[in-house]
């Protein structure tokens, strides 16, 4: 009897064993299944999240583009009040390569430019009252835009230096700006039309 209570309990326990790892490989199918699905829908989740923020960028670049329009249409807009504000134009003094030689593609003034803003000096300290000088640089249309708006700032810088260095004139006084190949005075097809745009002109306002 004893023998045989030993067999049927070891045939038991066998039994119990092989039931648990049955239930054991049932539910780690079920939990593999459940983590595929949760793995699913996070990995759907982040695609939307993707697709949002692309969404989000494209529409603030939409924006910014907007934005930064409106600022230059304000700025102009300024910079026009500004000028009216100074009053009116006193006199105006250009300096252009078909009479006053910028080297090529140089903001360097040559000797022939000197006695044209030595007299423009002598001019503004004799009037008696306060002015300001607005400094305009141009270019031909020759080369990048970009490329042509640093150089016509350049040449105006170069003339308000002078007129501050050796005309004495303060800088307070004065502003630059550079409208490139914006604002031709002649034909930008013939070498001559070019000469004329290169240009910088002095304002001098009450």
């Amino acid at each position: 009897m004893k023998r045989s209570g030993m067999v049927l309990a070891s045939v038991a326990a066998l039994g119990m064993l092989a039931g648990t790892g049955c239930v054991t490989k049932r539910q780690f199918r079920e939990n593999a299944q459940a983590t595929d699905g949760r793995v699913s829908s996070v990995q759907a989740g982040v695609e939307a999240n993707e697709r949002r923020i692309m969404d989000l960028r494209q529409e603030t670049d939409s924006r910014l583009g907007a934005v930064d329009g409106h600022a230059r249409a304000a700025m102009s807009k300024a910079e026009e009040a500004e000028r009216a504000a100074r009053g009116k134009i006193l006199w105006a003094v250009t300096l252009s390569d078909d009479k006053v030689k910028f080297e090529h593609n140089r903001a360097v003034l040559t000797p022939e430019a000197l006695p044209a803003l030595d007299e423009l000096a002598a001019t503004v300290k004799q009037y008696g009252k306060a002015v300001y000088i607005e400094i305009e640089g141009h270019t031909d249309n020759s080369g990048p835009e970009a490329y042509n708006i640093a150089l016509g700032e350049m040449r105006a810088m170069a003339v308000r230096n002078y007129l501050n260095q050796q005309g004495g004139l303060p800088l307070h006084a004065m502003s630059t700006i550079s409208m490139g190949e914006s604002d031709p005075i002649a034909d930008n097809s013939t070498k001559e039309g070019r000469a004329r745009n290169r240009r910088v002109m002095v304002k001098v306002l009450e």
